[in-house]
């Protein structure tokens, strides 16, 4: 899924849970970063520690990503920060623009993406994305810790004197990356799923499992437009006569098509993971949020 369309809405400015309730000024003494989504700010709060006072414009778990607008406050959180961490991709255009300065030190995630990633092939809808291209990096472990080590320079450079305290958290956070890119690893071979969108792509890809949604169904869902008629039916039957393992559904942009096959797989007895775009409400750090979502994802794969 992408930001194709015009972002519209709002949603609130805060800090990363885990970075306290009160905005943090910029004589903290800590370096002032701002990431696009909270699950990007919770891997730069992972390297940074307690040398970082991370904010993220996108965290709110109910709502929708791809409805957000940039305010004012937005371009001055950005202006004002020492680091900047987005996706880049297509994702969260929105933020790029509120880039200014050649001189804002930046990490942006999917260029990082290793070379497992498919080319980009296909041809660019008229918001400007290729959906040949997922853009959902973050759910690729490996990139993750790329955008960890790159985040470890930036600080470093920032402040020399923590850049050993940055290399050993990243150390620490990488390790635990590998743990659960073992746990994953093949646990889906020879199993199928189907998706409400393609946002584990990378994850579903690591498991070994075979996504068989409908290229048309998938299409219609990131576009935002109706789904044809035989690539519904063909979700239909695939769920209902359980021809797959799991249906993979992101919960932040349901709407009916989706619920009805939620619906319909839990008739049938197909288990149901539940994916998200931001971190739950509770979750303040990656890997806890990755965890979860891995084990649910093996749970299912194994029934």
């Amino acid at each position: 899924m992408t930001l194709r369309n015009a972002l519209v809405g709002a949603l609130a400015v805060v800090s990363l849970a885990a970075c306290g309730t009160t905005t943090p000024s910029s004589d903290s003494g800590k370096i002032q970063v701002v990431a696009s989504t909270n699950v990007w700010g919770s891997v730069i709060k992972a390297v940074g520690g307690d040398e970082v006072e991370v904010k993220a414009l996108l965290d709110d778990p109910s709502a929708d990503p791809h409805s957000y607008e940039s305010k004012p406050a937005d371009a001055a959180l950005v202006k004002d920060a020492k680091l900047v961490v987005f996706n880049g991709g297509g994702y969260d255009d929105f933020f790029a623009k509120l880039i200014t300065s050649d001189a804002t030190r930046k990490v942006e995630a999917f260029p990082l993406r290793d070379n497992h990633a498919e080319p980009q092939t296909g041809t660019p809808d008229a918001d400007g994305h290729d959906h040949s291209v997922n853009e959902h990096v973050w759910y690729d472990l490996h990139t993750v810790q790329a955008v960890a080590e790159a985040a470890a320079n930036e600080l470093g450079a920032l402040a020399p004197e923590k850049k050993t305290t940055f290399e050993k958290n990243t150390a620490d956070f990488t390790a635990k990356l590998e743990e659960l890119e073992k746990k994953v690893a093949g646990i889906g071979k020879g199993r199928k799923v189907v998706a409400t969108e393609p946002i584990a792509h990378y994850l579903i890809d690591e498991t070994g499992a075979e996504d068989v949604t409908p290229e048309a169904f998938s299409k219609a869902i990131e576009e935002e437009s109706d789904v044809p008629a035989a690539a519904l039916a063909s979700m239909n039957q695939l769920v209902e006569s359980k021809q797959v393992n799991a249906l993979i559904n992101n919960t932040q942009t349901e709407n009916q098509v989706t619920k009805g096959l939620v619906e319909k797989a839990k008739a049938a007895s197909v288990p149901v993971v539940a994916v998200t775009e931001t971190l739950p409400e509770g979750v303040t750090g990656y890997l806890d949020w990755m965890s979860k979502q891995v084990d649910a994802l093996t749970q299912a794969l194994k029934a």
